[in-house]
């Protein structure tokens, strides 16, 4: 055995119990909230209701996503057959990346594999290029965007989540330097919505770009689903949008938008998007399907708005915690990494709902919490079940609720 198994081996069985686990799921297309699960149930099915999907508005499972993959496919078969820039450039790539443009209002878009890789890669050129640049980046800032920060190089400040005037005070003390502000528009974890606005005059008094990540607004929010900068009328005030295909749009992908220039330099110059194989065509046109159609429709946006504000009223009334209410994303409160998932795997086991307990480092120690996803493809009396579950299992545990 070598050292480096030895160490992992060791390693992972001090982790024992808080080692991550993987429910394995089968979304059934077409009854979607519905899926089955295997785990625990030695090989046999169990039909479950899925609340922590981010397949917000269900375009994973919409017939005109459906049928538009099926039939790239029967065009272009399977994979692309390539990089972007050798072979891996098909008629859906294009198409694609004009229908984005076009939604946010911007010259020129961009794909990526994933949302991941758009934040990684394009950050790696748009803030590490230009010589002095200093960034200014959320405290609560995803992952993908820390990692693409870290590998350009680029000198950063961290502002505290959502405080404009540490923001203002840190540009304040760079003076002339060029400057990055980078935050998120609607965040993964608490589902609170940025001070947009008031970020944007910040920067502008600065002469800052603006970058800003709408992966959980595309799709969901503002006209046409472009997202919370566009719902609150500002899109033109943020340089760069980035956005994802896997979520609002139901597919998998992610992309930036924003100046030519600037989008050009990106395809130039970023290795994540130079060296890697592009999306296959059959996901190109299925996440153009999906756009197309939630730029000309408001019902699937709607039922997720109504589905959403009937939970955060429902667990106000039973005093369950959840940290936001300015979103669909209701992060249910528990604040303790056992017993997060303990309530999970009940929830599971007695009620067949599927919420994923969220421990470090998604979020800090003692914020645990159930990240409970609401969809459009929920119905009304799916809402008032899992909160009539969640009550049951509040009290049998005695977690903590809200003051009365």
């Amino acid at each position: 055995m070598t050292q480096h198994l030895e160490f992992f081996t060791r390693e992972m069985r001090e982790f024992g119990d808080q080692a991550r686990q993987f429910l394995e799921i089968g979304r059934r297309a077409g009854r979607f909230p519905t899926a089955t699960a295997r785990e625990g149930h030695q090989g046999g099915e169990l039909e479950i209701s899925v609340w922590c999907s981010n397949d917000y508005l269900g375009m994973g499972q919409n017939p005109s996503v459906l049928t538009a993959m099926k039939e790239a496919i029967d065009s272009f078969g399977a994979g692309s057959g390539g990089s972007r820039n050798i072979g891996g450039t098909n008629y859906y790539h294009v198409l694609l990346e004009q229908e984005l443009a076009a939604l946010h209002g911007k010259e020129a878009a961009l794909l990526f594999t994933s949302g991941y890789t758009a934040n990684d890669a394009a950050l790696t050129v748009l803030a590490g290029r230009m010589p002095g640049t200093v960034v200014y980046s959320d405290q609560l800032n995803h992952a993908s965007i820390i990692d693409g920060l870290r590998h350009s190089g680029v000198e950063k400040r961290i502002f505290r989540h959502n405080d404009v005037a540490h923001l203002e005070e840190l540009m304040a003390a760079d003076g002339d330097r060029p400057k990055i502000v980078i935050m998120e528009s609607v965040y993964s974890m608490s589902g609170d919505i940025a001070p947009l606005a008031e970020i944007a005059e910040v920067a502008k008094r600065y002469r800052a770009t603006t970058y800003i990540d709408e992966v959980h607004a595309v799709g969901m929010y503002g006209p046409e689903g472009a997202g919370i900068a566009a719902q609150q009328g500002i899109a033109d005030r943020f340089t760069v949008v980035m956005g994802t295909l896997a979520k609002g749009f139901g597919t998998c992908g992610g992309y930036i938008a924003g100046p030519a220039a600037m989008i050009d330099a990106v395809r130039g110059f970023a290795r994540g998007f130079i060296f890697t194989t592009s999306l296959p065509p059959a996901i190109a046109a299925g996440a153009l399907a999906a756009v197309r159609h939630l730029r000309a429709c408001d019902e699937e946006r709607t039922r997720l708005r109504e589905n959403a504000q009937l939970l955060h009223r429902l667990l106000t009334e039973r005093r369950i915690p959840f940290v936001s209410p300015m979103s669909h994303i209701v992060s249910v409160f528990v604040g303790e990494d056992s017993t997060c998932r303990q309530a999970s795997a009940m929830l599971l086991e007695r009620y067949g709902i599927y919420v994923q307990a969220i421990n470090a480092p998604s979020v800090r120690e003692g914020e645990e919490i159930l990240r409970v996803a609401p969809s459009a493809t929920h119905t009304t009396a799916d809402v008032e079940k899992f909160a009539e579950a969640l009550e049951a299992i509040w009290q049998e545990l005695g977690i903590a609720r809200t003051e009365g």
